[in-house]
């Protein structure tokens, strides 16, 4: 492996030309991912794809009047120290604002690329071309956040807004109240029971945490092994199975936490006196109040659904498990 200084002129002439196509490439294949949900944004990729491929037009074009039609097989990876670029395949689903950050990167690379290269070159005409290069990559990264300014004050803006939104509902703020409702309401009968039963806070902690954790792994696996995200636009079933289970556990764990009121605490009220037992099952019963109210409050502010519609649904639904929980336990 040689390091650039290494190079001779039509070694770096061709490697100029592989890296100003590969980039080309990376540029287009944004803008395919892009095309979709932000077709403004896509065209600005698109328009860097096409000055990449101008670009190779150049060098090559100096390139075979130098040295002929043959270029010599050298790439990026051959050269010791020069920027990589990451395999296709992590760059898909970035993200927008990852994508532009990295083509940030890639022109800045590329600029000191050319400035090493000029600044070692002998012929004043490849110098000279290194030198432009060099000057148009630094503009390169302007030039998107100037159209990128543009689209902010236009309709463009509301419309990739708008669409950032669907994506974030459908990759985050889904999975993440699915977990959250099954992990509030679902584990609110066996905690309940166990506690109405057994009147002794400990079992109860222990029989609310195995139930969040238990269901926290089964909703992470069923919500990653229901749908790969490729056609819904949904995300890495990784990404919303980890969001799913933690706040299915979460949702679990909330109204479980109070049952580890030492059994030695005592809370007198005027005439009456609160064992540890009551005291746990009193506060559990508020955080469960406020975690049904918080479920209706997601609902409503990113389903589109009515609040009182949400909190109907919400706080009857887990009601009615409150309750049967209690009645089993009590039996």
């Amino acid at each position: 492996m040689k390091g650039l200084a290494e190079l001779t002129e039509r070694e770096v002439l061709a490697l100029a030309i592989a890296n100003e196509e590969e980039d080309s490439r990376i540029y287009q294949m944004f803008a395919e991912e892009l095309s979709e949900s932000y077709p403004h944004s896509a065209a600005i990729f698109t328009d860097m794809a096409a000055e990449e491929r101008g670009h190779r037009s150049m060098l090559f074009d100096m390139y075979s009047k130098k040295f002929g039609e043959n270029l010599p097989p050298i790439r990026r990876e051959d050269v010791k120290g020069f920027p990589k670029r990451r395999p296709f395949w992590l760059t898909k689903n970035l993200g927008l604002e990852r994508m532009r950050n990295e083509a940030a990167l890639m022109e800045y690379q590329a600029a000191a690329f050319y400035d090493k290269a000029a600044a070692q070159s002998h012929d004043v005409s490849v110098r000279k071309l290194f030198n432009d290069l060099a000057d148009i990559e630094r503009g390169h990264e302007s030039k998107a956040q100037d159209l990128t300014q543009e689209l902010k004050a236009g309709e463009a803006h509301d419309e990739e807004a708008a669409t950032a939104r669907r994506a974030f509902v459908l990759r985050y703020v889904q999975p993440g109240l699915a977990g959250l409702m099954d992990g509030s309401v679902s584990t609110l009968a066996p905690i309940f029971a166990a506690a109405f039963a057994t009147h002794n806070n400990w079992d109860t902690f222990l029989v609310g945490l195995a139930a969040s954790v238990g269901a926290g792994i089964s909703m992470a696996f069923a919500e990653a092994l229901s749908d790969d995200g490729s056609m819904t636009g949904r995300g890495a079933p990784w990404m919303r199975g980890f969001i799913t289970g933690l706040m299915t556990t979460l949702g679990g764990i909330g109204h479980t936490l109070p049952y580890l009121v030492p059994s030695t605490w005592a809370l007198h009220l005027g005439g009456t006196v609160m064992d540890a037992f009551q005291i746990a099952t009193a506060i559990a019963g508020v955080i469960v109040f406020v975690e049904l109210w918080a479920i209706a409050y997601i609902r409503a502010r990113f389903m589109d659904t009515p609040f009182l519609h949400a909190a109907f649904q919400v706080v009857l639904g887990g009601v009615i498990v409150f309750l049967v929980g209690i009645l089993i336990g009590s039996a």
